[in-house]
């Protein structure tokens, strides 16, 4: 399991373990003063003395690269604050494929949308659908069901039957 902390830190981390073994600590204390295990450290040993101070080097971060750089993702938070017909778009609700496409406009960065409902997820947007009142709805005779008729048609709340003492 990697250790926390930034590639550069943990070279840094590796190289003064290798400089505490060379001026003649044991692999164990060093282990036991940075907090490591002792097979981490001479793991870090054999490297130094394979490849030298290269083999302590900090590697490159493995994985895909990111999808948009911080100031991309700081540029389409604004527009998720924004309506969609500023960017062009028919309606006023936003959707991953809008976004996509709105970031395949503006910055020529292509990916599916459902990268983008991950990327969204995990910056707290949840999926949002606008309220819509049905054409044919009497708020007048909402109210009259609810006062004359609910009551009427409720179930009817039956009395606890008595205890035996």
């Amino acid at each position: 399991m990697r250790s926390k902390g930034s590639a550069s830190a943990l070279e840094a981390l590796r190289r003064q373990a290798v400089v505490r073994v060379l001026k003649g600590q044991t692999q164990a204390a060093v282990a036991e003063g940075l907090g490591v295990h002792s097979v981490t450290v001479a793991k870090w040993i054999a490297r130094h003395r394979a490849a030298g101070e290269a083999g302590l080097a900090a590697k490159p971060t493995p994985g895909r690269p990111r999808f948009l750089s911080p100031p991309q993702e700081a540029q389409v938070k604004t527009w998720l604050s924004q309506k969609p017909t500023d960017h062009g778009f028919r309606t006023d609700l936003w959707s991953a494929r809008r976004i996509v496409e709105l970031v395949r406009r503006k910055f020529g960065v292509t990916f599916h949308p459902a990268s983008m409902r991950r990327w969204l997820t995990a910056r707290s947007y949840s999926p949002q659908r606008p309220a819509r009142k049905a054409r044919q709805r009497n708020d007048d005779a909402i109210v009259h069901w609810v006062a004359k008729d609910w009551p009427r048609i409720q179930k009817k709340r039956t009395k606890p039957a008595p205890t035996l003492s």
